[in-house]
């Protein structure tokens, strides 16, 4: 029998209403028929912790880290749900990402929808165009003395995201789009990039990560504003590349 101990989530926010958690990354929101085998879920962890039920009001990919927001009632779970589809609620990400970046711009460009089952086909859903824009800023810029492809030097921009919409997988595949793939992006990635990190840095996770998030509580109409703190793999990295003093 598996005895090893699970450490406790990190709570962020809790109220009568609602609650929020720093989601490590690797760790899926919920079941998924993406990954059948796996057997621990925020979702379930969080109602163990607390002892009471939670409801998912959005999500995060499962090597994505940061701040997930979770309601404590069907209510409350549904006025969160219908804030995040009119854009109410505003998520702030930071990411790595190969080459230099612009300082600041908008990618406004249409994604396809992503299925997840074979289900979702049989029930009609299609991959349609979807609307899809996000905003960047670059926060800090760096080159590595390592040849990757054809080029004699490797160079990575921190930047930081702001999904104007919310599509699966929208950060990443936006920031292809650009040709600025994100380091640890097994799916929208570049191989070579992250096998760099992984051999050089001993960083074995996608580099995204859900740093904020605000919006008008759902009761009290206060401005709520959750900040969640990178991970030891992110902030190792950062403190190597002189980016731990970067906001």
């Amino acid at each position: 029998m598996n005895n090893i101990e699970i450490e406790p989530l990190e709570i962020l926010y809790q109220d009568t209403y609602i609650v929020a958690i720093n989601k490590p990354s690797g760790l899926l929101v919920h079941k998924s028929p993406i990954d059948k085998h796996e057997t621990r879920f925020a979702l379930q962890e969080l109602r163990n912790q607390i002892g009471m039920y939670v409801y998912p009001v959005h999500r995060l990919d499962k090597p994505t880290s940061g701040v997930l927001l979770f309601a404590l009632s069907k209510e409350i779970a549904q006025r969160l749900s219908e804030a995040f589809r009119n854009n109410e609620i505003h998520k702030e990400y930071i990411a790595v990402v190969r080459g230099y970046v612009d300082e600041k711009g908008m990618i406004d460009h249409p994604l396809k929808q992503m299925l997840d089952s074979k289900a979702e086909k049989e029930r009609g859903i299609t991959k349609e165009e979807q609307e899809a824009s996000t905003t960047y800023k670059c926060l800090a810029k760096i080159e590595l003395p390592y040849a990757v492809s054809r080029y004699p030097v490797a160079r990575y921009s921190l930047v930081k995201l702001k999904p104007q919409t919310g599509r699966k997988h929208q950060l990443r595949r936006h920031m292809k789009h650009i040709h600025h793939h994100m380091i640890g992006d097994t799916k929208h990635g570049r191989g070579e990039h992250n096998k760099l990190f992984r051999e050089k840095f001993a960083c074995n996770r996608l580099l995204l990560h859900a740093k904020n998030i605000s919006f008008k509580h759902p009761v009290t109409d206060t401005c709520i504003n959750i900040d969640a703190k990178i991970d030891k793999t992110m902030c190792q990295l950062f403190k190597s590349f002189g980016w731990d003093s970067v906001e």
